[in-house]
C-alpha cells in the first residue's frame, strides 16, 4: 500500500504552494481606447500592487493583495463561512495547473510599463 497523497479537486488546494488564487483579485474593465481612458488607467497603475492585463476575455485590473483570511499554512480561516464567490470558485483548472500570465495578450506590471506603451500607441503623447 502506498502512502502517496490522493490528488483530487477536493485536495488540490493543499498542494498549491502560496495559495495563488488567494493572493490577488481582478476586476474586468471596459477596453481602453482613448488617451483619456489610458490616462485613467495610468492613474490606477500608479498605486502599489495594481497591474493591468488583456486576455482573450477582455481587459482587467489586477490587485496583488493577499486575502486577510488566508492562513500561513495556506488554508482559509473562515472556510465554513467564506463568501459565495469563494464557494463558487472552480479549481478544476486553476493557477496551480497553469499560470494565467501564459494567456495574456498584454500585461502592464505598473505605471512605467503602461506609460511606455502609451507613448508608442499615441504619437502625440506628451506625458
Amino acid at each position: 500500500m502506498s502512502n502517496k497523497p490522493i490528488f483530487t479537486s477536493e485536495t488540490k488546494c493543499s498542494f498549491c504552494v502560496g495559495s495563488k488564487c488567494c493572493t490577488y483579485m481582478t476586476q474586468k474593465i471596459e477596453t481602453p481606447r482613448t488617451k483619456y481612458d489610458f490616462e485613467h488607467l495610468l492613474w490606477q497603475l500608479a498605486h502599489e500592487n495594481v497591474q493591468c492585463y488583456q486576455d482573450t476575455d477582455g481587459w482587467y485590473l489586477m490587485f496583488r493583495s493577499r486575502c486577510i483570511h488566508l492562513k500561513k499554512s495556506g488554508g482559509c480561516k473562515i472556510y465554513k463561512t467564506r463568501p459565495q464567490i469563494c464557494r463558487d470558485y472552480d479549481n478544476d483548472y486553476c493557477e496551480y495547473d497553469e499560470s494565467p500570465e501564459k494567456n495574456f495578450k498584454k500585461f502592464f506590471d505598473g505605471y512605467d510599463s503602461l506609460h511606455k506603451y502609451c507613448k508608442k500607441r499615441f504619437k502625440k503623447w506628451k506625458r
